[in-house]
């Protein structure tokens, strides 16, 4: 009988440790704290708080203009991006990622919305 304890309490503190190091492995990175400064674009100190001067990327008239494509597309890891096709629906922008050739294809609607890339 006191046989079967100890092989029972031996097989418990294996499992026990073996959820231990899963755990550790798991989390990867702690919780990090630090003070960050935004540059460019922001609330206006000098006369109204409630104006906000940052970037006036809704005022095209309802269109996803071909540098806001690009733009947007660089922003997304795509280097040497340029337009390559502008129609009624969609625009197009072509350019290379670490993986190669790639592109995304943005409707052509206020903000450039992703449609597939």
């Amino acid at each position: 009988m006191t046989n079967l304890i100890v092989k029972t309490g031996i097989a418990a503190l294996i499992a026990l440790t073996g959820f231990a190091g899963t755990a550790t492995v798991a989390a990867a990175q702690g919780p990090e704290f630090g003070i960050y400064i935004q540059h460019g674009g922001g609330w206006h100190d000098d006369r109204r708080r409630d104006r906000w001067d940052g970037p006036r990327h809704h005022n095209r008239g309802g269109r996803c203009s071909p540098g806001l494509a690009e733009e947007k597309a660089r922003h997304m890891g795509l280097r040497r991006a340029r337009v390559v096709d502008v129609d009624r629906r969609t625009v197009t922008v072509v350019g290379r990622d670490r993986h190669g050739r790639d592109r995304i294809v943005f409707a052509n609607d206020r903000g450039c919305p992703v449609i597939r890339r």
